[in-house]
């Protein structure tokens, strides 16, 4: 059996880092992007060959899809020092956040956002669909604010929705390949994400934690697990779906 191989944008942090090595501990090779902290890229790949897996950080920025060309040949390099010519799982996870009312929004503001978490999807999932196994896996990631609106979410909300939109299309257009295409939909988690706000204030943490059922903020290891779980190699059947990992959040 080849060993699976994923490549998850964004890696070296957050939600993307607990994928990679639930993923790894689950014996999959990882190849991961990192943008501003290498030294945190460095541990990550630190701690997946500790796990006996094989490991690549590649600098990308999202916002930049001039560079994907550029990047996808950078994937082949790596691909090649591993025998292989194509992977078999793409993560979109890579993200960052805004939080200013609609009648405040600048047209940067809106332009930086879209680019990351919706261009983005879309033109390095392009890129790196020749690279991609027959039979892969694709991973788009959203928010449960594509479902519930927080004031000052508008932008990034709306554009995770644009995402889970994308993801059905991807879904019927890659089917011919046998490629699934899902997105897996966070609530508010317990990461440096929006500068720490769920992690490190506590009035916020208590707010999350009295609209969501099961009590709590979520942990990066609760959609780490969940992300791995959906590409387990068994479960192939599905496609096409929004799969909102928040713990019950406004039910």
């Amino acid at each position: 059996m080849t060993q699976r191989i994923a490549l998850i944008t964004g890696g070296s942090r957050g939600l993307g880092r607990s994928m990679a090595l639930h993923l790894a501990r689950a014996g999959t090779d990882i190849i991961f992007t990192w943008n501003n902290d290498e030294a945190a890229a460095r541990e990550v790949v630190a701690q997946i060959e500790a796990l006996g897996r094989r490991a690549g950080a590649l600098r990308l920025d999202v916002a930049d899809s001039g560079s994907f060309g550029t990047f996808a040949d950078q994937v082949r390099t790596v691909l090649a020092g591993w025998q292989r010519e194509r992977f078999d799982i793409l993560v979109n996870n890579a993200g960052t956040s805004l939080h200013a009312p609609l009648m405040e929004v600048t047209e940067a503001q809106f332009d930086g956002i879209v680019a990351v978490h919706f261009k983005a999807v879309v033109f390095l999932t392009q890129a790196l669909a020749p690279l991609l196994e027959d039979g892969g896996r694709i991973l788009n990631i959203s928010s449960g604010l594509a479902r519930v609106s927080l004031p000052g979410s508008g932008v990034y909300g709306a554009t995770k929705g644009a995402v889970e939109v994308l993801t059905r299309y991807q879904a019927r257009e890659l089917a011919a390949r046998g490629i699934t295409v899902n997105v897996l939909a966070p609530g508010a988690v317990e990461t440096d994400f929006s500068n720490g706000m769920v992690r490190d204030n506590p009035e916020v943490n208590r707010m999350v934690a009295s609209f969501t059922a099961l009590g709590r903020a979520g942990l990066p290891d609760d959609i780490g697990a969940a992300a791995a779980a959906l590409l387990a190699e068994g479960n192939g059947w599905v496609t096409g779906q929004r799969i909102e990992v928040s713990g019950g959040m406004m039910l």
